[in-house]
């Protein structure tokens, strides 16, 4: 078994591979962290990197995840992207990594995230292309997927944290439907919008790890669990043949990149000749209130979550949190209660729309990544999806002209994430696109 099959391997891959060969499992994780020490003075993507990867008993033993850097974990730095918290090191793990723990799973990690998950980057950079962004705020996540040096690590999304540098690194990416994942010991930017998701390289993968962490607590009352489903490691998840597809542009559409509206059109041309029912689909109340209704609800919690932190360390909060901060604390309590009231309104009205689809097919991002490490991308094709809190996935379909990955984003509604799951494993199945292994990790 080559180096490069391991790490293109997906979490099911490895669990049927480990099943027959304990001792690739004994020594997966470590292999990973020799490569992960290897190439991280280029990728960057960690903050730390774990002292202790032997394998523990449980339906992911052998597995390494990697975690992002605003999840608590009591055996190692929390940072939360800030050199306000560099040194801390959390009470106790949070909800999710204490359920990764409890399944055997090796936590590998604290992958890079921007500052508190805003706008300030980190150092990571795009493994395709090292003066590219890895895109934000689950930088080091997407990255250390990508790079193949974890087959599955937990991301957190606002805006398009998750879906937006899944399509720039050209992995599988999932933000489930808000409230699945419970985020006790995740740091807080907009309760309202905070969703806590899974990169990976496969459909199947993403849908394994949400039916073991999908769950309820007492101490986040947010949204509403997702009903409970298992996903075979021997089979997978079975796709949705034959998927009736709402196609949706966004007024945005033509400022994305040419390779980008080309893929689109072409992907739908594919998907319609396999067997799917394929229309357009205006939602152009998601142009008109979106933007404005999640930048309201975000900036007013936000500057209530970090307002008294800037205040104490302005020498260390970056200029954008300040201006989150100061951009919050002008909004009316009025108008955020309609920004609320709207966020509900249009996801009641998403739901009655979706009635005769399985799933929206629309773009993830405007194209590759940016060069640059300075700006992560452009939210605007996540974001309304975010602020109705309903299930979304990224797949990766092509290249662009600059050798960078581009993507496809397939949408769901409310609640309904294994329906949506199975439409992006059939959309996945019929592209049998195969993005492989990045230079710097061959």
């Amino acid at each position: 078994m080559t180096n490069s099959t391991k790490t293109e391997a997906g979490v099911l891959d490895l669990l049927r591979r480990f099943k027959s060969n304990p001792t690739a499992a004994d020594h997966y994780a470590s292999e990973r962290l020799a490569q992960a020490k290897a190439i991280e003075p280029v990728l960057k993507a960690f903050e730390v990197l774990p002292s202790d990867t032997s394998r523990k008993p449980g339906p992911l033993s052998g597995i390494p995840v990697a975690i992002k850097d605003i999840i608590a974990t009591a055996d190692m730095p929390t940072t939360n992207g800030s050199p306000i918290y560099r040194d801390h090191v959390p009470a106790a793990d949070s909800w999710v990594v204490e359920r990764l723990r409890n399944l055997g799973a090796t936590i590998f990690g604290k992958t890079v995230s921007t500052e508190f998950a805003w706008r300030h980057p980190g150092p990571t950079t795009n493994p395709w292309n090292s003066k590219h962004t890895p895109g934000g705020s689950s930088s080091g996540s997407a990255a250390a997927v990508a790079a193949g040096l974890v087959p599955l690590a937990l991301g957190t999304q606002t805006l398009g944290s998750i879906i937006r540098p899944a399509a720039f690194n050209g992995v599988v990416g999932f933000k489930p439907s808000y409230g699945a994942i419970p985020r006790i010991g995740v740091h807080p930017l907009s309760p309202s919008l905070d969703h806590v998701g899974f990169f990976a390289r496969k459909v199947d993968d993403v849908a394994l790890a949400l039916s073991l962490l999908a769950g309820t607590s007492a101490s986040d009352l947010h949204g509403q669990p997702v009903p409970a489903f298992e996903v075979s490691v021997t089979q997978g998840l079975p796709p949705l043949p034959a998927p009736r597809l709402a196609v949706v542009h966004f007024a945005k559409f033509a400022k994305a990149e040419s390779e980008q509206q080309q893929l689109f059109g072409a992907s739908i041309t594919r998907l319609r000749s396999a067997g799917a029912d394929v229309d357009d689909l205006e939602l152009s109340e998601l142009d008109h209130l979106n933007w404005d209704a999640i930048n309201t609800v975000l900036a007013s919690e936000a500057a209530v979550i970090f307002g008294d932190l800037v205040a104490r360390h302005p020498e260390k909060s970056s200029e954008h949190l300040k201006l989150l901060v100061k951009t919050g604390s002008d909004i009316s309590a009025t108008d955020y209660l309609k920004a609320k009231k709207q966020q509900q309104a249009l996801r009641d009205a998403f739901t009655a729309r979706m009635a005769p689809y399985d799933a929206v097919l629309t773009l993830p991002a405007t194209g590759e990544a940016p060069e640059g490490l300075d700006f992560t991308g452009d939210a605007a094709f996540c974001a309304p999806w975010t602020l109705m809190g309903v299930p979304a996935v990224a797949l990766p379909a092509s290249f662009g002209r600059n050798g960078l990955p581009l993507g496809l984003q397939v949408v769901g509604p409310y609640r309904q994430d294994i329906h949506t799951l199975r439409v992006a494993k059939w959309i996945e199945t019929t592209l049998a696109f195969q993005i492989g292994l990045p230079k710097i990790a061959a």
